[in-house]
């Protein structure tokens, strides 16, 4: 808050230097006058949009060739941006930036910890019964042996097809080790970075503020100087309310994951309800990969057959109620996205990143959108990230 006060009484001092007599109210009011508010502005100049275009792709090759390094920073972007409001609650009670951002990396950091900790033992029992499972599992999906053999011939034919009638080999399929490298493909880097993401942050919530201080001492006008200011505090503040909405109904997911799987029988809720937290991240593949783990996890220890399919039922019935009841109600329309670029996004950044790109590219796209919704020439871009209303 100290911060915010610097800022303001800057744009007063230059205020004051201007020697303008025009009101906040009427500078407002003047620049309003006569805007239609329902008119989006779309970009006129071709040259700017070719520049726009070029910018972004050589944004997005630094991105993918600088990965190690860029990807720790974004994290940080974001934690930080998650972060706000518990430094302005510790900055109430009279405690230090420093101090206070040092408080929250603790506890941020100290709680993975701890969930790490906890469900590591559950999870390495989990993974030594798959093994022994297969054959359990073989029996109660034998329905479906047939189609998918019939599935199987039928795509060895038109892969032989595609290869000039060459014969398929089995050892020409993926092995697990590769399959597993394909899957984590940027997560080494990530962790390897886990300390750059720490320092990062540190200095973003102790100083972050600096960047604003000094844009507003270069602007040359007061208008531009408290348009600055206001545009700064609608998008943390925006961006803030969606981070911390997604990361308690994702908690709330999670509890109730846990506590449903503890009474059909399944066990180890820290495990699950840690599971179902972290894939509520990724919308839709996440769920859809979450229903597959509850359903293998029911057909290995429950019985009977409609017994073992209840903890991916339950998994369900929640994923629903809280994507398509709670979360929209308390998102409302303005932070609401448009499925087919979420879905393209998670792809993306899939690509790009791993793992940990899939589990940033819905808040990346989100913070995009709040970005474009306040700024007036990108406008036309936040719309049309929009969903249906």
């Amino acid at each position: 808050m100290a911060t915010e006060q610097t800022v303001t009484a800057t744009i007063k001092e230059e205020y004051a230097r201007d020697g303008s007599l025009e009101s906040t109210e009427a500078t407002v009011a003047k620049t309003t006058t006569g805007a239609d508010d329902d008119t989006i502005d779309l970009p006129s100049d071709p040259i700017t949009v070719m520049l726009a275009a070029l910018l972004l792709i050589a944004v997005l090759a630094v991105a993918y060739f600088a990965a190690p390094i860029v990807l720790p920073i974004v994290l940080a972007l974001v934690l930080n941006l998650l972060f706000q409001p518990g430094m302005r609650a510790l900055e109430n009670v009279r405690l230090p930036r420093a101090l206070a951002a040092l408080i929250l990396i603790l506890i941020f950091f100290g709680a993975i910890v701890a969930i790490g900790a906890a469900v590591s033992g559950p999870a390495t029992e989990w993974a030594t019964k798959l093994p022994d499972g297969i054959p359990r599992l073989q029996e109660r999906l034998k329905f479906l042996s047939q189609p998918v053999a019939t599935l199987q011939t039928f795509l060895q034919q038109i892969d032989g097809f595609m290869s000039g009638g060459a014969a398929p080999h089995a050892g020409n399929g993926p092995s697990g080790s590769a399959i597993a490298a394909i899957l984590f493909t940027g997560t080494t880097h990530f962790a390897s970075s886990f300390f750059e993401t720490i320092l990062i942050l540190f200095f973003l919530l102790v100083s972050g503020n600096t960047f604003l201080k000094r844009t507003v001492e270069i602007l040359p006008s007061f208008k531009g100087k408290r348009q600055a200011v206001e545009l700064s505090q609608q998008v943390e503040e925006n961006i803030s309310i969606y981070l911390v909405t997604i990361t308690m109904m994702n908690t709330a997911v999670g509890v109730a994951t846990g506590l449903a799987m503890w009474m059909v029988g399944l066990g180890d809720p820290i495990l699950w309800g840690v599971t179902a937290f972290f894939l509520n991240f990724v919308p839709i593949m996440g769920p859809l990969f979450g229903v597959g783990i509850f359903l293998l996890a029911g057909l290995l220890v429950l019985d009977p057959l409609w017994m073992a399919m209840m903890p991916a039922a339950l998994y369900l019935g929640i994923h629903v109620i809280e994507g398509e009841i709670v979360t929209p109600m308390l998102l409302a329309r303005r932070f609401t996205l448009n499925p087919v670029l979420v879905i393209i996004s998670l792809i993306f950044w899939f690509w790009m990143w791993g793992v940990p790109g899939a589990i940033l590219a819905v808040p990346m796209l989100a913070i995009t959108k709040i970005v474009c919704d306040g700024i007036r020439p990108l406008a036309a871009i936040g719309h049309f990230l929009s969903g249906d209303e």
